[in-house]
Order: C-alpha cells, then structure tokens, then sequence
C-alpha cells in the first residue's frame, strides 16, 4: 500500500522550521501540518560520534511535542550536521562566519549527516542518513558572491546545495541529495511506510 494510504486517518506533524524539509516532505503526497515550538535547544553533550549528535538532536526536539501525541499523531523531527575533519560545522554565526565556513569546505569533502525522529504515543524510530560532498577549490570572489546573493545564515556548513554554490561548487556527491538538503526522504519513505504497518 502506498504511503499516502497508510497514513489515511493519522495526523502527521512536521515539527520544522526550514522551507527545505517541508518542500521535501510535500514531495511524498503525504498530508501534513508544520507546528513550531520555539527555542528548542541545539546544543548536545561531548563526546558524541557523528552519528549520536544527530540522532541525539532529532529526538530531543521530539520531546517539545509530547504534549500533542496520540496513537495517530505523528511527529516527524530531523536535525543536519555537517562533518568536516571530525568535528562539527554549524549555522554561521554572521556574514564573515559563513565566509570562513566555505572557505574551510573549499577543497575538502565533508560528510552530511541527518537524524531523523518518528515518534507517535506509541513508539519512537530514530535513523539517520550520510551523504558525502565534493567541494572544488573555490576562489574568494566567489565565496563573497555566494555569500552575499543567497541566504546562508540558517544553514548547516553556510551553503544550501540545492542554490547557484551547489551548481558551481560541487563536483560530486555519494549517497543522497535530498539529505544534503535537509531531510532524507526516500529513507523517510520506508521508515515511515514501517511505522503505521
């Protein structure tokens, strides 16, 4: 059965702020609502591998939302690293931040990293995706371009591949793009096809 049937008669809930993960999610024909709670905390405990920082944020930000579950609620959470020579690279702080950011991925291949958390009354799935990013070496005239015309500030790694940095910049990727982007959706799919059997 095809996933929009199987959710016929659930309440699905994408608890997002980003406009990436919601065209994503759309993209499946799935019905959903978005519902935002604020100030829900990013930070994480040290020590964690590249794989427990996601998960870990994903299902953190799952728990704002305890109050709306029921067994036909579900609430979709995700958070994106960005890996680069072991260790974190978060949202730019300011303009010359994001800068710095892309400078450092210039050259480099950095993993991407998505926690995904599915979480009704019920049960609780936490997964996660990697892709890996190939970026050329970039000069700085056009970091200050990129920069300056696109909107980098509410972005992992200070770049949305998906914007005029990923056409220039990129020159490969492994695994999916669409994780890159902010939610693993084809994952998401089986996941969720899983969680309502």
């Amino acid at each position: 059965m095809l996933l929009p049937e199987l959710l016929r008669g659930y309440r699905l809930i994408l608890a997002s702020q980003s406009p990436r993960r919601k065209e994503l999610l759309a993209g499946l024909d799935v019905e959903f609502e978005i519902i935002l709670r604020p100030d829900i905390s990013e930070d994480f405990p040290s020590g964690m591998d590249k794989f427990e920082i996601p998960d870990f944020l994903a299902r953190a930000k799952s728990d704002a939302y305890f109050d709306l579950l029921t067994d036909k609620t579900i609430i979709i959470t995700a958070d994106t690293i960005v890996w680069l020579k072991n260790e974190v690279v978060g949202k730019p702080e300011n303009i010359e931040d994001a800068k710095s950011i892309v400078r450092r991925l210039s050259g480099n291949v950095h993993e991407v990293i998505t926690g995904v958390c599915i979480r009704s009354a019920r049960k609780i799935k936490v997964f996660h995706c990697l892709s890996k990013v190939w970026f050329r070496r970039l000069t700085d005239e056009e970091i200050n371009y990129y920069i300056e015309h696109y909107k980098p500030m509410d972005k992992a790694g200070a770049y949305g591949i998906q914007e005029w940095i990923g056409y220039a910049g990129i020159e490969k990727i492994e695994g999916s793009f669409y994780n890159i982007m902010g939610l693993p959706v084809q994952t998401l799919y089986l996941e969720l096809q899983e969680f309502v059997k």
